[in-house]
């Protein structure tokens, strides 16, 4: 069974094909395509996984998971941090086909009893360091009200078995992946929306494996990148903008920070020789005020590059990135829904201080319109409208807010 969503009409899917946007293959290649690479592909903490563990360990979960009833059209409710675990579960989950909402790691009862309201999850997976599942009461509340709810596994449980680690500890046996096909639901984004709990935003394998792949092309990430993941690992940036998941297509190395705090992150950069990372303008800000206060950037001599996106980044600010830091800047644009933006290293100064760049596709479509729909002129203030190959066409189960999202071919509105 497949996990109902608004498709492409016909006409695009076949030109985004042709253009070679769509692959239709799923994302469990980004790992099958290292999976006898014993390279260093996760670092958190003193625990290093390789591409061939990380592989292993997802196929040991998937087929544990399988096991426990889990099947191809399930859906999963998720949230760890920043930990090697998110990633062995990330792909396990690719692995045995089940559309997941990887919830943040600050998400409370509120989100998260939303989301298992909207997907009705087979599968739930948390941490017990979480404070809401610090004991038993949230999950009997969930299960409770979710009848569909048959599995929950945990993360730093007391319990012998049935704990996330141990699942991934239990050999996979002839275990064969099932994903879902690469023009079905892969997995649910969270809205960026400021008002109400996120919507789900539905994204399959072919739009967000193309939207990983250019993003890498784009960003200039091989297999010699060391990429500090300090802002939510679930996060849309985080994850592929190029994120980890582009990291990880590239073959290179992710290293897990649990916030972007400088006292946290220096150390970290200089002790992984770390090349390039994404921050938010706060984050940015308290990383050159540590500057300032400790009187060297000496930590941070290996950084290349730093993307900032989530917010605008004022232009003095931007400045001193690459004066006080000493590294290359990437202004991101990006969002749940698709369309992500970059400045590109070749760019004039000027477009890199001020700008959030150009989106990533020649079949990215853009415009600005007013309150009626109408187009504005250049430099006008309005709803961003945008469609193309990593672009979604609907909220899942949201038919009157896609009703108002929406125009009538399939351009989405987003407030600016």
């Amino acid at each position: 069974m497949s996990i109902p969503y608004n498709r492409w009409p016909d006409d695009f899917a076949t030109r985004y094909r042709e253009k070679g946007y769509w692959l239709d293959v799923p994302m469990t290649d980004i790992l099958a395509r290292h999976q006898e690479n014993d390279a260093i592909a996760v670092i958190d903490g003193d625990r290093q996984i390789s591409y061939r563990q990380l592989d292993m360990l997802s196929e040991n979960l998937a087929a544990a998971l399988q096991r426990r009833g889990l099947q191809q059209g399930d859906t999963a409710l998720v949230q760890l941090g920043n930990v090697a675990d998110f990633y062995v579960t990330v792909f396990a989950l690719f692995k045995l086909g089940v559309a997941s909402v990887f919830a943040l790691h600050s998400h409370q009862r509120t989100e998260l009893t939303a989301y298992a309201s909207q997907i009705e999850p087979k599968l739930l997976i948390a941490d017990r360091h979480h404070a809401l599942f610090a004991d038993d009461t949230f999950i009997n509340t969930l299960c409770a009200a979710q009848p569909s709810l048959q599995q929950v596994i945990l993360r730093n449980d007391n319990q012998p078995e049935n704990t996330l680690e141990a699942l991934m500890a239990e050999a996979a046996g002839d275990y064969q992946p099932t994903p879902t096909a690469a023009d079905e639901v892969a997995f649910f984004q969270l809205s960026g929306g400021s008002t109400g709990t996120p919507k789900l935003i539905p994204r399959t394998h072919n739009d967000y494996y193309y939207s990983i792949r250019a993003s890498d092309d784009i960003c200039e990430v091989t297999a010699e990148t060391r990429y500090l993941i300090a802002l939510p690992a679930p996060h849309n940036f985080a994850m592929s903008s190029p994120g980890s998941l582009g990291v990880f297509y590239a073959g290179g190395q992710v290293i897990l920070a649990a916030d972007p705090s400088a006292t946290l992150c220096f150390p970290l950069i200089e002790k992984h020789q770390v090349t390039d990372t994404g921050l938010v303008p706060p984050a940015v800000s308290l990383w050159l005020q540590a500057i300032q206060e400790w009187g060297s950037n000496k930590q941070l001599a290996s950084l290349k590059r730093i993307q900032v996106g989530g917010a605008k980044l004022g232009e003095t600010l931007a400045a001193r990135i690459q004066s006080e830091i000493g590294c290359r800047l990437q202004q991101v644009f990006g969002m749940a829904e698709g369309l992500v933006n970059y400045t590109r290293f070749g760019d004039d100064e000027k477009t890199i201080l001020t700008t959030q760049g150009r989106p990533i596709s020649e079949d990215d479509e853009v415009w600005v319109a007013d309150e009626h729909g109408n187009a504005l002129p250049s430099g006008s203030v309005g709803r961003l409208m945008t469609r193309g190959p990593y672009t979604f066409r609907g909220y899942y189960k949201s038919p009157e807010h896609n009703a108002a999202s929406f125009d009538a071919d399939g351009f989405t509105a987003q407030a600016i």
